[in-house]
């Protein structure tokens, strides 16, 4: 895979893009998806950069979630931000790290990427249930480094 636009299809995009949509339907929880082609970096490290440059630390509820991936360097993390991390336990991730792990290694990217936001959404209702008033605070789209 030579470069980063070659790892989702504009349609894989878009799966993706209603899976955060659909996830953010049960959660004021926001969750963003970042995939870029390298990083020399630890991937926590660096999406812990990537976090602070999408503006996800701003969010009213501190409620943000970050799926980083990169590509090339076949490395990822998912970060959330302190009010989910002061609610959960250490291992609220390890599912949603395990959908993405397996389904990557068969090829499967958009699969992986898209259950582990739909999970991700079912997880964060019961400590961040959706509110009538809820407004997107993140925008959905895919964010590329």
């Amino acid at each position: 895979m030579s470069k980063i636009e070659d790892f989702l299809t504009a349609e894989q995009e878009q799966t993706i893009i209603k899976a955060i949509k659909t996830a953010e339907k049960n959660t004021s929880g926001e969750i963003r998806v970042h995939i870029e082609k390298e990083t020399e970096k630890p991937p926590f490290e660096k999406a812990l950069e990537v976090f602070y440059t999408l503006k996800m630390d701003k969010t009213e509820q501190r409620n943000g979630v970050l799926l980083y991936i990169a590509v090339e360097s076949k490395q990822f993390a998912i970060l959330g931000d302190e009010g989910i991390n002061a609610k959960v336990p250490a291992n609220f991730w390890d599912l949603e790290k395990e959908l993405i792990r397996s389904n990557f290694k068969k090829g499967e990217y958009t699969k992986g990427i898209k259950l582990a936001i739909l999970e991700v959404g079912e997880k964060l209702k019961e400590f961040f249930p959706y509110q009538s008033n809820d407004i997107n605070e993140l925008s959905d789209e895919i964010s590329k480094g």
